[in-house]
């Protein structure tokens, strides 16, 4: 009898193209997803993949025997929704994934108490700051901040995000405090960027008097983690452009400054993104509910403001 893990897996490596992205998205090793696909090949008495050590390539057999195969799989995956829909009791593990400084603060700090409410439910986190492949890392979810990228990742709005620029008093009384983005770009400010491979904004888009603007920022320091930004700010290093709740206690304690408030930061989406096939899942659909109702309260909430 064919195997239900080995179609899976099947569907997967075809899809992603990758029997190590399939084996990350299946939760086991490329080995063992190596091993499933050479079962289902023996059962079918076909070859589904031309695989080099480089290339790997359906084979006619295999892009015949996908059509069904997928028809089988979301088949399965709807009969398991709905099951899990009447269940009292929600299982399994949700592979999520979170910016650093947000994951922290948002995601991080109430994991705990949804594990509670959800016992049966495990959470593996990830938290990072560069751009994550949510299909080819096998998460079922992640945070985004920043625009939408156009994908056919299903999305849930959280919240457009204030943002704010500040700096530290020492910093501002060591270089003086910008009143505007043309100010900041003309006085040829220290801006603290955050940068890491593939990252494409070398700008700040301020809110003018005519609409958004683009300022072309630099400074000596730059990271691919926002914490590390937030530490050099502090130490009087330059200036930050950070989710004003990620900086409210510092604002409020005075350690930080706000800057440029006659162009203030553009707010930025928070959104999350999950890969079509896992939008559906109840697990991850009451973390999600969860989730979005304290990220909203965080942003909103008391502890967002800025000023004291």
């Amino acid at each position: 009898m064919m195997s239900l893990k080995n179609l899976a897996m099947f569907v997967r490596v075809y899809e992603l193209g990758s029997m190590s992205a399939a084996a990350r998205d299946q939760r086991c090793s490329p080995a063992v997803a190596s091993s499933r696909i050479s079962e289902l090949e023996k059962y079918l008495g076909v070859r589904l993949f031309n695989r080099t050590t480089r290339t790997l390539r359906a084979t006619e057999h295999g892009k015949i025997f996908y059509q069904g195969a997928r028809k089988v799989t979301e088949a399965l995956a709807e009969a398991e929704a709905a099951v899990m829909e009447t269940s009292q009791s929600p299982r399994g593990s949700i592979f999520v994934a979170a910016p650093l400084g947000i994951g922290r603060r948002l995601v991080a700090a109430q994991i705990p108490a949804f594990k509670d409410l959800y016992p049966e439910i495990d959470v593996r986190l990830r938290l990072s700051d560069r751009k994550l492949d949510l299909t080819g890392e096998g998460l079922d979810m992640a945070l985004h901040m920043g625009p939408l990228p156009d994908s056919d990742l299903k999305v849930r709005m959280v919240a457009e995000c204030p943002r704010v620029l500040a700096a530290s008093p020492a910093y501002l009384s060591r270089r003086g405090t910008p009143l505007d983005g043309a100010a900041l770009v003309q006085d040829r400010h220290d801006c603290l960027v955050l940068r890491f491979p593939g990252a494409t904004e070398f700008q700040w888009t301020l809110m003018t008097q005519t609409g958004p603007k683009r300022y072309d920022i630099s400074g000596p320091l730059e990271s691919d983690d926002g914490d590390v930004l937030t530490d050099w700010a502090l130490a009087g290093r330059g200036i930050i452009l950070k989710p004003a709740f990620e900086l409210a206690e510092h604002l409020r304690a005075g350690r930080l400054v706000p800057v440029c408030e006659d162009t203030p930061p553009a707010p930025v989406p928070l959104a999350w993104l999950f890969p079509h096939r896992r939008f559906t899942d109840p697990k991850v659909r009451l973390f999600s509910d969860y989730m979005t109702r304290q990220c909203r309260a965080a942003i909103s909430g008391p502890a967002a403001q800025t000023r004291p």
